[in-house]
């Protein structure tokens, strides 16, 4: 084979490889958009389409209609914008561990960092008696420190994949652990506050919660960009990252903070709510048929998942509105027996 078309294979690849991202891109936003208008439009208040839209504009336009804008910019669009932007960092974060640790199983609500924030949380409502906004601080710095035991409690000159896996199951069964103890001292209103922060729910969503989950993706996202250059080097395998010059432990270590960065600013928005990080990644690389990592439509994949998980929490029982989390946890726990199943004889998941 003459190097001319060698070449030339390797561009059609990249030409079909760069096409199926743009399309699977494309048609991920086309389904986000379809069900934030939804979002936007179903309720127990029928609210005309057109109408929704001249709400959504009322602010440029003068044209006002205060039941109406009410509902549309006060209820129902800061649940839609927090579900988005809530489920997209859950997204990056599942995506940012597996690959970094080259485990599928490697989420944020699997190694521990998702029942550190819980455990904070019900400390903070239960031994505290802290509420609202500061029940969301306590949950951030309970994902933080654990993150962080969980990094120094796995380093033996360098940190392995292996060992934080390890260790992170590991520290998740023992804040389950202490979430049970806690229930134990609390009284019935604590218990109830506590299941109801645990399942994870938008019910509660506020724009404040928007603007500072939106303002921690400004940064964060950024700083993801800067560091996922150095996976090329690492997905090599560590030793010979370090051959070609790779700084493999600040990689890994900026890479892991950013990873906590969005699952803890995203747990203190909606709580913990399960498997969003886990299905996400897997989910955009079947999408991609290994034409990319796919951290862009992880994103996109969380934010769909989020999204449509509380329409259908909302809607799917006349009269009852379900926690998002109870409908991610059946659905996530149907997508891990899959996995499972799909691993193949040699047992390996890939």
């Amino acid at each position: 084979m003459s190097m001319a078309t060698y070449a030339g294979r390797i561009r059609t690849l990249r030409h079909a490889a760069a096409s199926r991202r743009r399309s699977t891109s494309l048609a991920l936003l086309t389904a986000l958009g379809a069900a934030f208008a939804l979002a936007l439009y179903l309720g127990d208040y029928p609210i005309p389409p057109l109408a929704v839209v001249q709400s959504l504009f009322s602010p440029l336009t003068g044209l006002t209609d205060r039941s109406v804008d009410f509902i549309v910019l006060q209820v129902r669009l800061p649940r839609a914008v927090l579900a988005l932007l809530s489920g997209a960092s859950f997204g990056l974060a599942g995506i940012i561990f597996q690959t970094l640790l080259r485990n599928p199983l490697a989420s944020p609500d699997i190694i521990g960092i998702a029942h550190g924030a819980s455990a904070a949380a019900v400390f903070c409502i239960i031994i505290l008696g802290w509420t609202a906004l500061a029940v969301s601080v306590g949950a951030f710095l309970g994902a933080i420190l654990t993150a962080l035991a969980i990094y120094l409690l796995a380093w033996r000159d360098g940190v392995t994949a292996f060992r934080v896996v390890l260790i992170g199951i590991g520290m998740a069964a023992m804040l389950a652990a202490a979430i049970s103890y806690l229930f134990t001292r609390a009284r019935l209103n604590e218990v109830q506050q506590a299941m109801a922060w645990l399942v994870g729910s938008l019910n509660a969503a506020r724009p404040e919660d928007c603007i500072v989950l939106g303002g921690a993706m400004l940064v964060l996202v950024p700083l993801l960009i800067g560091l996922v250059r150095g996976l090329d080097a690492m997905e090599l395998g560590d030793d010979t990252a370090r051959a070609l010059g790779a700084t493999v432990e600040r990689s890994r270590l900026g890479l892991m903070l950013v990873a906590v960065g969005f699952a803890a600013f995203a747990t203190a928005a909606v709580g913990p709510v399960g498997f969003v990080a886990f299905v996400s990644g897997p989910l955009a690389r079947y999408l991609l048929k290994g034409t990319g990592r796919g951290f862009p439509q992880a994103a996109l994949v969380g934010a769909l998942v989020m999204l449509v998980s509380d329409l259908i929490a909302q809607h799917m029982l006349p009269a009852v509105q379900l926690p998002v989390g109870v409908v991610t946890g059946a659905c996530g726990a149907l997508f891990l027996l899959w996995l499972l199943m799909s691993s193949g004889r040699s047992g390996r998941i890939n």
